[in-house]
This record gives C-alpha cells, structure tokens and sequence, in this order.
C-alpha cells in the first residue's frame, strides 16, 4: 500500500482572503464553493481553504501552537519578503517567518 498527499487543508474565517493570498503568492487557479476554496498548482498538492466559523488564528510564537506550517523555497528572499507582503502576509520575524491572513505561519527559506 502506497500514500500520496492529496491536499492541505487550511481552516480560515474568512476563505476569501485566505484563498486570494495564497493564489497571489504561488499563481495557479481557485475554484469556488459555498464552504470551500480549491487552489490548483502544478507540482503541488491541491490547498484547499476550508470555511471554519469561529476560526482562531495560532499565537506563534509564545502562544498557542502553530498547529502546522508551510515552508516555501526561494532565489530571492528580499524580492519574497516584498511578495508575501504584497500579496497580505505579514513578517513575523527577520528570519523569514510569515503569517497568511488567517494567522497561519509559514516559512520563506533560500533555495
């Protein structure tokens, strides 16, 4: 028996936001449903954006955990850290640490 990763699934209050962050800052397409947000990316597993009520976003760090993160790969980390700005994240530290809108941390590392 063999497992391969579907998709992530990130809960977000608002999929909106969440969805339009992550396709500003990876491309792809996002396909719409009432509760859901599927972003496509090739050579990625789908992320979707799961409508969650009463989403409370991690405290990371010092506070509640940051439950999972996304690592992201880069050739250009100053032109990264203008990107994911841009594109509505916010920098949590100097050493390339981010939040989506959601509050979901991730990280920008050179590639």
């Amino acid at each position: 028996m063999t497992f391969s990763l579907l998709s992530l699934v990130v809960d977000a209050g608002d999929p909106e936001s969440e969805s339009s962050f992550w396709h500003r800052l990876l491309g792809g397409t996002v396909t719409r449903t009432a509760t859901h947000h599927f972003l496509r990316i090739d050579g990625f597993p789908v992320i979707v954006i799961q409508h969650a009520p009463g989403h409370v976003p991690p405290q990371w760090p010092g506070g509640v955990s940051q439950q999972l993160h996304v690592d992201l790969a880069t050739d250009d980390m100053a032109g990264a850290d203008e990107r994911v700005l841009a594109a509505g994240g916010t920098r949590l530290s100097q050493a390339g640490v981010y939040a989506s809108p959601a509050g979901h941390p991730f990280c920008v590392r050179p590639a």
